[in-house]
């Protein structure tokens, strides 16, 4: 019966434990969306994570959507990366890259004027996220189907950078909203071409996304997040089961090295589904404690678990589970922002067993 603590191989990352920190926007880029030495120290004192999952990180600068989120499109934010997966690897940890457009999720603040871009010209409820003064979302501009080459080949391009950044693998942001969940979800998703209509169409931008990171890394370093509850920025599917399914399916085609779902325990769950689908390894996340990671990893239900607000409060926290030590607190006002404070100051553990 596999356990939290046991080590665990993933595609092909060997990994010496299952409990993986989450990616985790937190919005401390430098100018230029470089990756900065603050970011380097957060990053290495998680290091005895399994895996650290980077924040979900640009592949484009039409692909941004908040203030202060790196991106992997230059030289200079390929040189910021590699000071932080130095640091990372310096403490014995090992971290991926997770490659991201937020599509419709924009406005044109962030975007030098002009319109955000998805599969249709449909515009997410609510108001955009850390802009101030708060700006109802736009309505986004379709996509034509001659500029989705270039969309893929941003991808790629991410991913070949985030190779030469020194990261042990990459993971498709294909979830929570963003642009390929956007062409997933029939909710979102109103086009008549080759990318809209029925699953195999709506999945086929996610797949072919997932094809040019496997060209650059193969597909035992790529992995995929998905959200298939659709219950983040106005998503939704007629269908989800079998939507997901569909999509666990064509992944597992590829083997590629994992799936990782944000998927609370409760009504409605289809993880476990997925996993039988996929038929490779599967990370669950989203409010586990150390008590539900347990019982679903020991179920075999999940392979790893990925934790995050935890990871933000306790950069320790492989050592904390294992002692059942007390956990730090984590301050939600200080997620976003800039500086040290929230960020890379909870405190360690102080006894010697840590």
């Amino acid at each position: 019966m596999p356990q939290l603590f046991d080590s665990v191989k993933i595609g092909d990352l060997a990994l010496p434990n299952r409990i993986l920190m989450s990616p985790l926007t937190r919005c401390r880029a430098s100018k230029g969306r470089v990756p900065n030495a603050m970011m380097a120290e957060y990053y290495a004192q998680r290091a005895s994570a399994g895996l650290i999952f980077s924040e979900a990180t640009s592949v484009t600068p039409m692909g941004v959507g908040y203030p202060d989120t790196p991106g992997i499109w230059s030289d200079e934010q390929v040189e910021g990366w590699k000071q932080i997966t130095k640091a990372v690897h310096d403490r014995g940890g090992r971290m991926l890259l997770q490659l991201w457009h937020v599509g419709r999720i924009s406005h044109p603040y962030f975007l030098d004027g002009a319109l955000p871009v998805a599969p249709s010209a449909i515009a997410a409820e609510g108001h955009v996220r850390q802009m101030r003064p708060t700006a109802p979302y736009p309505v986004p501009r379709a996509l034509e189907l001659k500029e989705i080459p270039a969309i893929i080949e941003a991808y790629r391009k991410g991913a070949q950078n985030a190779q030469a950044a020194g990261f042990d693998a990459a993971e498709v942001h294909g979830a929570n909203g963003y642009l390929l969940d956007q062409f997933l979800q029939d909710g979102s998703n109103k086009r008549t071409d080759e990318y809209g209509g029925p699953i195999e169409n709506r999945a086929r931008l996610m797949l072919e996304v997932t094809d040019a990171v496997i060209s650059v890394w193969g597909a035992g370093r790529v992995g995929m997040h998905l959200a298939p509850r659709g219950d983040a920025q106005s998503m939704g599917d007629s269908h989800p089961l079998a939507t997901f399914s569909y999509v666990a399916r064509e992944l597992g085609k590829r083997k590629i090295a994992f799936l990782c779902a944000r998927e609370h325990l409760g009504e409605g769950r289809i993880g476990p589904q997925l996993k039988k689908i996929f038929g490779g390894s599967y990370i669950a996340n989203e409010k586990f404690t150390k008590e539900t990671a347990e019982k679903v990893v020991a179920a075999g239900e999940a392979d790893a678990i990925a934790f995050g607000q935890l990871f933000i409060a306790n950069p320790d926290l492989p050592a904390r589970l294992r002692l059942n030590a007390p956990l730090n607190e984590p301050h939600p006002e200080t997620f976003y922002g800039q500086g040290p404070q929230g960020y890379t100051d909870y405190p360690f553990l102080k006894t010697k067993a840590a």
